[in-house]
């Protein structure tokens, strides 16, 4: 985790500042805590990445990765933290940071797939650079890209294993987290841009969306996309959007959708799953705009 980052972020459970005890330091952190003095709380920092979540929480639903965050931290200090938590959890449960490493593992080998092209030229097409957040931001394609043209950027995911993949190219302007969307740690900050690609499957659709618009700043832009693939047996969404709702939504919140995503599209997205298996989406893409006078957005909470 990148210092200057520290100044941005904000507690998720009481919106306080944060403060580093580092344990560890090299060009960024390496590992330590966030510790919040307005309620007491600690986050994680393990190989470079603050895990902005319950860990207790987060690990019952990844006890694998509990045992390799425990074999990654450098000190006494963080492996006993660790292993404190790991007691606590109920064992039995499914677990994700299977699924979460996999996925990230499919989405390194199809990272030259054309449906990042697509995405990639719509932002040197807005020209509107400064500061930019990626929801979701899974192994880093797109908020690796937004950091050639914007002073800072964060990208935020609930895979540490993701992230994984994400830091092992070094950004000196970008800076991940693991983190939930619906309890990001940026508080009220706003964002030149801000992009959320194919997510409503995986959190409810009209909060999402109520939340992304409230990030961007005057002039700024929201970038999303789906292809409504909402089957998910019990963990599918209560609600679901499709195009026309997902846009009017959007208006609901106070962007205008661009011209040009108006009408629906169908943006082919190819992921290669091994030899013999592939998935075939067709995305929508829908930019909206904050048609407010632009300024300067301040990565600002209160």
């Amino acid at each position: 985790m990148h210092e200057y980052s520290l100044k941005h972020l904000r507690c998720i459970k009481c919106l306080g500042r944060l403060e580093a005890d580092i344990l560890s330091q090299g060009f960024e952190i390496e590992e330590g805590f966030l510790h919040c003095k307005n309620c007491d709380t600690r986050f994680p920092i393990i190989d470079k990445i603050a895990i902005l979540r319950d860990l207790g929480s987060y690990l019952s639903v990844r006890p694998r990765l509990g045992g390799e965050l425990v074999l990654a931290s450098r000190t006494d200090t963080m492996k006993s933290f660790v292993k404190k938590m790991l007691a606590q959890i109920k064992r039995g449960q499914k677990d994700l940071s299977i699924i979460e490493k996999r996925w990230a593992q499919i989405y390194a080998k199809n990272r030259n797939s054309k449906f990042y092209m697509t995405i990639k030229n719509v932002f040197d097409s807005a020209n509107i650079t400064g500061t930019a957040i990626e929801h979701g931001c899974s192994i880093g394609i797109i908020a690796e890209y937004l950091a050639r043209t914007n002073l800072h950027v964060f990208g935020i995911d609930r895979s540490y294993h993701a992230l994984s993949y994400a830091k092992k190219s070094y950004t000196e302007n970008l800076d991940y987290f693991v983190a939930d969307s619906q309890e990001h740690p940026f508080g009220r900050s706003k964002f030149d841009i801000v992009v959320a690609l194919n997510l409503f499957e995986l959190i409810e659709p009209t909060p999402l969306l109520k939340l992304l618009s409230r990030q961007v700043a005057g002039g700024g832009l929201l970038v999303i996309s789906d292809p409504y693939d909402y089957e998910r047996g019990e963990s599918s969404v209560k609600t679901p959007l499709r195009e026309n709702s997902v846009r009017a939504e959007l208006e609901k919140n106070g962007l205008a959708v661009t011209k040009d995503t108006t009408k629906p599209s169908f943006i082919p997205w190819t992921l290669r799953l091994y030899d013999r298996a592939i998935l075939q989406y067709k995305v929508d893409l829908i930019i909206g705009k904050n048609t407010r006078k632009r300024h300067a957005a301040k990565i600002k909470s209160f």
